[in-house]
C-alpha cells in the first residue's frame, strides 16, 4: 500500500519566510496519511531543514536541487534571501529561473525512481512561476502556493504589474484592475514598490514572473474564504484558474521552535506563561514586529514613552533598531528611556524580551487583549485564530495592504504607523492602544469582531461527521483536481 501513495513535490523560494509556510503545508498534507511529500530546496537550506523536521513526518522527504551562487557572483553560502543584504537577496531572486534545468532533471529523476509514475502535483512558490511550464512538459498538475493572504497578494500583484502610483502622480490612487480594493495612499507602499519605475530590477523580475501564474493549474492561498472574498475573486478573474483558500496553514509552537535550529527564546515559554497567569483577562498588549522587521531608534523611544505613560501591561519583543546588526548581542537600555526597564520590572507592568518570544503561546493566553504587529500574514493569522485584536504598524511587502484589509474590511485592526520613516509620537501610540484596549465603543466593537473572526477561522478548519469547513473542502478540491488531471493523462496514454 505504501508504494501506491501519490507523491506531491513542494518547492519554496530560498528564504525562511517562504520555506516556513511550505513546511507547514507539507505537515498539513502529511497528516492526511495518503501522500508522500518531497520538499525541494538548495543544499544549505535542506541541511538546515533536516535538523528541524519532526520524526513523526516520515512521509516527508527533503531533496536538494543543485545551486552554486558563486558561479553567479554571489558570496559563498548565499542561499537564504532573508539573511542577506537586500541587493544580494534580490540577486538570488533574479537567479531563481536559472534553476529550471536542474528542476527539470529533478522531476525526471523522481519519475524514474518511481518506475515511470509521475508525481501527483508540483506546488511551487509564487516567485517560481516558471515551474508551471516545466510541470506541463511532464503532464504534471501544478499549483502556485503563497503564505500570504488573498487581498494583500492581490494588491501586490496588481501594483507590480501596473505601478498605478507612478502614472497618477497623486498621493492617493486606485488599482485599475482591482477597483473594489478601494483607495490607497503612497505611504502604504513598500520601499521597493515606492521607488519602482518599471525599469528597476524588482519590476523587471516581477513583470516576467507574475504573468506566468496564469500558466498554473490553480492558486493555493493561506487564507479563509469567508474573510477575503475580494482577493479570491480578483485572482479568479485575473488568472482564470481555480483559487483555493486552504488556511490557516500555520506551524505549532513546537515545530516553530525546532525550525529555529537551537536559537534560544529571549524568554522561556514557562516563564512567559507564569507572568501572564498573574494578569487579568484581556489586559496585556503584546508587541512584536516579526523575525525580520524592526523599527528605528527614534520610533523605539516613542513606543517606550507611550508604554511608560499608560498603565497597560505589555510584553515587548525587542530587536536592535534599524541600522544595527540584528544578530548581534545588544542591551536595549541604550535605546530606551532612562530607567524604563527597571520601572516596568519593579512595577511588574511589562516584560522586555530580546529577539524572540513564544508567540503562539502568548497569543493563545487569555490575558492578551491586543497585538501591536507589523501585520505579517502569519502573525495576523496567529492573532485572529485566538480572537486577539490588532494595532497595525506595517513595515514591508504586502503588510500595508494586510493592515488596510484588517482595518477597513474586517474591522479588527487600528493602524498606528507605517514603516520606519514614519514620524510617530508617543501620544498617538497611547491613543491607539486605548482605542483598541479601552472600554470605549470602538474598542469593544474591534474586540468583538476579533472573537467573531476566531469562530469563522475555527469553522473553516472543522472536519467532523456531518460538517466540513470551507478550508477543508478547498484542500480536498485541490487534491481532487490534481488526481482528475492525472487520471485523464493516464487514460490518454492507454
Amino acid at each position: 500500500m505504501e508504494g501506491k501513495r501519490e507523491t506531491i513535490i513542494l518547492f519554496p523560494f530560498m528564504a525562511q519566510g517562504h520555506i516556513t509556510p511550505f513546511l507547514a503545508l507539507s505537515f498539513r498534507i502529511a497528516e492526511k496519511g495518503s501522500y508522500n511529500i518531497i520538499l525541494v530546496n538548495t543544499p544549505l537550506n535542506i541541511k538546515k531543514l533536516r535538523s528541524s523536521l519532526p520524526p513523526k513526518y516520515s512521509s516527508i522527504r527533503l531533496l536538494e536541487i543543485p545551486f552554486d551562487g558563486t558561479q553567479h557572483g554571489l558570496p559563498p553560502d548565499a542561499e537564504t534571501a532573508d539573511i542577506l543584504p537586500y541587493y544580494v537577496g534580490l540577486r538570488l531572486l533574479e537567479l531563481s529561473p536559472s534553476l529550471e534545468p536542474a528542476f527539470r532533471a529533478l522531476l525526471s529523476d523522481v519519475i524514474r525512481e518511481q518506475g515511470g509514475l509521475r508525481p501527483l502535483c508540483v506546488v511551487a512558490d509564487f516567485f517560481f512561476g516558471w515551474t508551471a511550464a516545466v510541470a506541463r512538459e511532464f503532464g504534471i498538475f501544478h499549483a502556485i502556493f503563497s503564505g500570504a493572504g488573498a487581498f494583500g497578494l492581490a494588491c501586490f500583484y496588481s501594483m507590480w504589474l501596473s505601478l498605478p502610483h507612478r502614472d497618477s502622480g497623486e498621493v492617493e490612487f486606485t488599482l485599475p484592475d482591482f477597483p473594489e480594493a478601494g483607495i490607497f495612499h503612497v505611504s502604504q507602499l513598500s520601499p521597493s514598490l515606492a521607488v519602482a519605475d518599471g525599469a528597476d530590477r524588482f519590476s523587471v523580475f516581477q513583470r516576467k514572473n507574475l504573468p506566468t501564474w496564469a500558466d498554473s493549474n490553480g492558486l493555493l492561498l493561506n487564507t479563509i474564504a469567508e474573510l477575503e472574498n475580494n482577493g479570491l475573486v480578483y485572482f479568479r478573474r485575473k488568472l482564470n484558474v481555480p483559487v483555493w483558500a486552504i488556511g490557516p496553514i500555520l506551524l505549532s509552537e513546537d515545530d516553530r521552535a525546532r525550525i529555529r535550529a537551537g536559537k534560544e527564546f529571549g524568554i522561556s515559554p514557562e516563564e512567559c506563561t507564569k507572568w501572564l497567569d498573574k494578569k487579568p483577562e484581556s489586559s496585556v498588549l503584546y508587541i512584536s514586529f516579526g523575525s525580520q522587521s524592526t523599527i528605528s531608534a527614534t520610533q523605539m523611544m516613542q513606543l517606550a514613552k507611550a508604554l511608560d505613560s499608560t498603565d497597560r501591561n505589555f510584553i515587548w519583543v525587542i530587536r536592535p533598531p534599524l541600522g544595527f546588526d540584528p544578530a548581534a548581542d545588544f542591551s536595549p537600555e541604550e535605546w530606551l528611556p532612562e530607567g524604563f526597564i527597571e520601572r516596568v520590572k519593579v512595577n511588574e507592568t511589562g516584560l522586555i524580551v530580546l529577539n524572540w518570544a513564544p508567540q503562539v503561546e502568548i497569543l493563545a493566553h487569555s490575558s492578551i487583549a491586543a497585538f501591536l504587529s507589523h501585520c505579517g500574514w502569519n502573525s495576523v493569522l496567529e492573532s485572529l485564530c485566538n480572537g486577539v485584536a490588532l494595532i497595525g504598524w506595517p513595515m514591508a511587502a504586502e503588510q500595508f495592504f494586510n493592515a488596510k484589509l484588517l482595518g477597513e474590511e474586517v474591522g479588527v485592526c487600528v493602524e498606528v504607523a507605517r514603516g520606519t520613516n514614519f514620524e510617530v509620537r508617543w501620544s498617538d501610540i497611547v491613543e491607539k492602544i486605548e482605542m483598541v484596549m479601552g472600554e470605549n465603543e470602538k474598542g469593544k466593537e474591534i474586540r468583538r469582531k476579533a472573537m467573531e473572526v476566531k469562530e469563522i477561522i475555527r469553522n473553516a478548519g472543522r472536519d467532523e461527521e456531518g460538517y466540513k469547513g470551507s478550508s477543508v473542502i478547498a484542500m480536498e478540491e485541490f487534491l481532487k483536481a490534481a488526481e482528475m488531471m492525472k487520471e485523464r493523462a493516464e487514460i490518454g496514454r492507454l
